[in-house]
Formats: structure tokens, C-alpha cells, sequence
């Protein structure tokens, strides 16, 4: 009897031809063009700008943004792949490319009406850089607990609040921004606009200084009367909460390929070292302990990247994906502080120095547990749905 093979019964890590060269075009272009920026963005803690016009030439600005609107044509699951690949050599640098696909073409390009799509689409994919302003002082958890507010004037709105951890802050020119339009109505009232850097009574505020992924800006939104034209909100009135949930749950699988990326960069770099560096007459890596160590890493690499491509794969075919994507967050970020903890230790003191890249890879992870939802937000997720039935 024979059997054929089709994508159902293909492991999850199987590529297509094309995004098996697609991941391959990110990946040399990673090792060529940002590797050798990384130890001087990390140490101004400013992101390369010249990288961007790069990111839009390769697709990267608007990876899954229709062709017919600047855009590469491709899936979400290409996406993954990039914020993978670029993360295995510097975190800061998928971290822009991530949020510009995850959290501000993808709310375009689903809720907005065809003026807006047409209007900022093309600009996003031709490498203007966006970013996401849901997150407040007093909302971080408590996202829906937001104060800015927007009140309508004549055919426009105006938005009055400051925002918080913005990613992409300093470079970003188009801004996907959650206010409230109806503060009796709590969470039913927000809404979603999309503000520019130009509107009136817009500002960026203060950056952070951060322990990890410092060349990534993350930056305070103020909004002072800042003036957004009534064609700039991006679905309905009082409908931005569903829209922040749903894009949230693509972004916390993004958040997973990040993971992924750094542990494996964090692995490379030490499965290298202990093959050279020599303790009692041979290699570390002739240590039965290590070893089993590098064993037990490998397997919870290779598990979290299972759940993120599964939870990116049930996405793109049309399925509820939101316990998949707080599973591979969730799974992922904890995972990957555990391996990139044990390389720090594989390395010994010299992990502890700038010298080598793995203390790097180690700060970077930490913010994976954080941003985006917390772990126990995602537990909190995760139960929520295992429960709803």
C-alpha cells in the first residue's frame, strides 16, 4: 500500500521551497548586514537606521502586506521566520521588524477601511516604521484600564493621554494608538486610531534605559490635543478592544520566535566554545555533564519552537489560535531563560563578560516573561480557555 505525504501529515518544522529561501535570504543577510552592527548599537544603545531602508528592500517591513500595496505577499508564518532568524543575531533588530509586522500592519490591514489600508500600507512596507501605544502607566496588566481619552471635534478626534514602553518610540513616523471614547462605557469604549508623528500636539517623551535589548527604543507617547483626522480610526467606535486582543495574540507569537531565536543563537555560540575551550587535559565538551546539559537545552529549544511555529501555522489557516499563542509565549520565554542562563555558566567568567556574546543573549531574554503579557497573564489565558467548554 502506498502513502502520500501532504502538509497535515509534514512535521511542524517543514518549510515550503519558498520559505525555506526566504528564511535563508534572512538569515545571510543577518550574519552580513546586521551582525557587524551589533556591538555598536548595543553600546550607543540607538538603533542603525541605516538598516531599515535594507529591512524594506528585503521585504521585511511588510512581509505579509498584499503585493499590490508595496508589500512581500507573504504569511504570518514568514514573519516568524524572520523575527527567528534576526534574533538569533541581535534581538534589538527583530524586535523593530517584529512589532512592525505583528502589531501595526496587521490591524491596518484587517480593520481598516480600504483608504487607510491604501494610505499607510504602502508606506509601512516601503519602510516607514510603525509602532503599537496600548500600554499606560496605570494599564500595563490592566491594558483596558487605559486614561487616554479621545473626544470628537467636528470631523476629527482629539487625543489627550501619555503612553508607555513604547517600542520602536524614536524611529517609529506611524503610530496604531488605544483610546477611550466613552469612559461610561469601561472597556467597550476604546477605540483604535492610527496618529502620525506630524499631528499636532504629538510628541515622544522620555526613552527607557534598559538591562536588554538596548538598541530597541522604548519610549513614553504625549499627547496634548493631538489632532487625528476622523478616516484614521481603525475599525469601529468603541471597538479598539477587540482589535488590541486579537493583534496582541499575533504579537505574543511573535514574541515567541524572538525566544527561539535567542536561545539558539545563545546555543550556537556555546556548542562552539565548548568544543574549543580546554579544562583537565580536553574539551568541556568531552564532559558527560555538559553534555547532558547541552542535551536538555537542545529538547526545550526544539519544543519551543514546535509550539510557535504550531501556534503561527494554526493562525494562517483561519483557527482560533489564542491559547496557542499564550502557550508558545508562555513556554518559550521561560525556556529560553533557562538556556541562555546555562550558557552564561558553560562559558564560566568569560560568560560574564562582554568579550562573548552570551551575556548578551541572557539580558535580551529576560523581557520575553514581560512585555506583551506577562507570564501570568498567559497562565491566566491558557486556563481561561482550557475551562471556557
Amino acid at each position: 500500500m502506498t502513502t502520500s505525504t501532504t502538509a497535515t501529515t509534514l512535521p511542524l518544522t517543514h518549510l515550503s521551497e519558498d520559505e525555506e529561501m526566504f528564511r535563508g535570504a534572512v538569515r545571510d543577510f543577518a550574519r552580513a548586514e546586521v551582525l557587524p552592527r551589533v556591538r555598536a548599537m548595543e553600546q550607543k544603545t540607538e538603533f542603525d537606521r541605516t538598516l531599515i531602508p535594507k529591512f524594506a528592500e528585503l521585504g521585511l517591513m511588510g512581509i505579509d502586506v498584499p503585493v499590490e500595496m508595496g508589500g512581500a505577499g507573504g504569511t504570518f508564518f514568514m514573519s516568524v521566520l524572520a523575527v527567528e532568524e534576526l534574533s538569533a543575531v541581535d534581538a534589538s533588530t527583530a524586535i523593530l521588524v517584529d512589532v512592525q509586522n505583528t502589531l501595526v500592519t496587521s490591524p491596518i490591514r484587517i480593520w481598516g477601511t480600504p483608504a487607510l489600508r491604501e494610505r499607510y500600507l504602502p508606506k509601512l512596507a516601503g519602510g516607514v516604521v510603525g509602532a503599537y501605544a496600548l500600554s499606560e502607566a496605570d494599564s500595563g496588566s490592566d491594558a483596558f484600564g487605559l486614561k487616554t481619552k479621545a473626544e470628537k471635534q467636528g470631523a476629527d478626534w482629539v487625543l489627550t493621554g501619555r503612553k508607555l514602553f513604547i517600542t520602536n518610540g524614536a524611529e517609529a513616523d506611524v503610530f496604531v494608538v488605544f483610546a477611550n471614547t466613552d469612559f461610561s462605557q469601561g472597556y467597550k469604549g476604546i477605540t483604535a486610531f492610527v496618529v502620525e508623528r506630524g499631528f499636532k500636539g504629538f510628541s515622544v517623551g522620555k526613552k527607557e534605559d534598559k538591562m536588554g535589548i538596548r538598541a530597541s527604543s522604548t519610549t513614553e507617547l504625549i499627547l496634548e490635543g493631538c489632532v487625528v483626522p476622523g478616516g484614521n480610526v481603525i475599525g469601529e467606535v468603541g471597538k479598539g478592544y477587540k482589535i488590541a486582543i486579537e493583534t496582541l495574540n499575533g504579537g505574543r507569537i511573535g514574541i515567541g520566535a524572538q525566544m527561539i531565536g535567542i536561545a539558539r543563537g545563545a546555543l550556537d555560540a556555546t556548542l562552539k566554545y565548548v568544543k574549543e575551550r580546554q579544562q583537565f587535559g580536553k574539551a568541556i565538551a568531552d564532559f558527560q555533564a555538559v553534555q547532558f546539559q547541552l542535551a536538555q537545552a537542545a529538547t526545550e529549544l526544539e519544543a519551543s519552537r514546535l509550539v510557535v511555529y504550531n501556534a503561527a501555522r494554526t493562525r494562517d489557516a483561519g483557527q482560533e489560535y489564542t491559547r496557542e499563542a499564550a502557550m508558545a509565549k508562555l513556554y518559550s520565554s521561560q525556556a529560553t531563560e533557562r538556556i541562555t542562563s546555562l550558557c552564561v555558566e558553560l562559558f564560566g567568567g568569560y560568560g560574564y563578560t562582554r568579550e562573548y556574546p552570551v551575556e548578551k543573549f541572557y539580558r535580551d531574554a529576560k523581557i520575553g516573561t514581560i512585555y506583551e503579557g506577562t507570564s501570568n497573564m498567559q497562565l491566566h489565558t491558557i486556563a481561561k480557555q482550557l475551562l471556557k467548554d
